[in-house]
């Protein structure tokens, strides 16, 4: 099979534990886009978390794009334009907000550059590190948020979040996107957005098919696109049940697991062209 498009997610997956791009994985990549693969950045970062990634594997020079906040939006790298946008409202945003309180859970969401939270959170400050967008902490939640956010993230230790992530896929079934990023992080978007499905939506304009993308991540909000994908991909370190969906479990991101898929089904299937 010969893949037009690779989709990487970021943390724990492309990224190593320090934040940065291997040498081996970098070189594996440009070397794709060279010979006109498409690498795409899917991520629940925001937007401006993700850029300097972008930037570094030179996305805006081959023509590419990310899709940020769990793919609610599209961005094309070389122009910067919004190809699709999809948001909770206010209200919404509003009624997350109570739950939380009933869940006992943080919560936070976007606005301004910056993360929005009503009281300081250990795990605010670990999506402020991942992302470098400064938490805002502001007097009321619903008074900060009065217009549309992309998306919003309940906080807090894992077991606990495991089973409010459980209570409210029942609750909220039909009317949101319910997913968990992190064992720490249980996020919320408009419903029917997913990695997956902007995926889906990016490729059809392309004449990319489904069986020509290479998808690769390590967590619950890429299943949808390891499943999508003609080659869905586990990282090594991965769920077991994540693993057990994919098509190819690779390395772990600290073993350059991903320049071992480019390498293994992209670069050495040219070679032989």
């Amino acid at each position: 099979m010969s893949y037009k498009m690779i989709v990487l997610d970021l943390d724990d997956t492309l990224l190593q534990d320090d934040q940065t791009i291997s040498a081996r994985t970098k070189d594996a990549l440009i070397q794709a886009q060279e010979a006109g693969v498409k690498v795409v950045l899917a991520s629940g970062r925001p937007t401006q978390g993700m850029r300097w990634v972008a930037e570094e594997l030179k996305l805006d020079h081959y023509g590419s794009y990310i899709l940020p906040f769990n793919g609610s939006k599209i961005i094309d790298c070389k122009t910067n334009e919004e190809k699709y946008s999809r948001t909770l409202t206010a209200e919404t945003a509003h009624s997350l907000y109570d739950i939380s309180k009933r869940e006992d859970v943080g919560i936070l969401t976007y606005a301004e550059d910056a993360i929005i939270v009503e009281e300081t959170n250990p795990f605010a400050s670990i999506e402020s590190d991942l992302t470098g967008l400064p938490v805002k902490v502001v007097p009321d939640f619903k008074e900060a948020i009065t217009g549309p956010v992309v998306k919003a993230l309940m906080l807090k230790e894992a077991d606990h979040l495991a089973e409010v992530e459980k209570k409210l896929q029942a609750e909220l079934d039909g009317e949101l996107s319910v997913m968990r990023s992190k064992p720490f992080f249980l996020e919320f978007t408009q419903l029917g957005v997913t990695k997956g499905a902007s995926l889906d939506y990016l490729i059809k304009p392309m004449g990319i098919k489904p069986e020509e993308v290479i998808a690769i991540g390590d967590s619950y909000n890429d299943l949808t696109m390891i499943e999508f994908a003609g080659l869905g991909v586990a990282m090594g370190n991965a769920p077991d049940d994540i693993k057990k969906k994919a098509d190819y479990v690779a390395a772990s991101n600290m073993e350059d697991g991903v320049a071992e898929v480019v390498e293994t089904f992209v670069l050495n299937e040219l070679s032989k062209i």
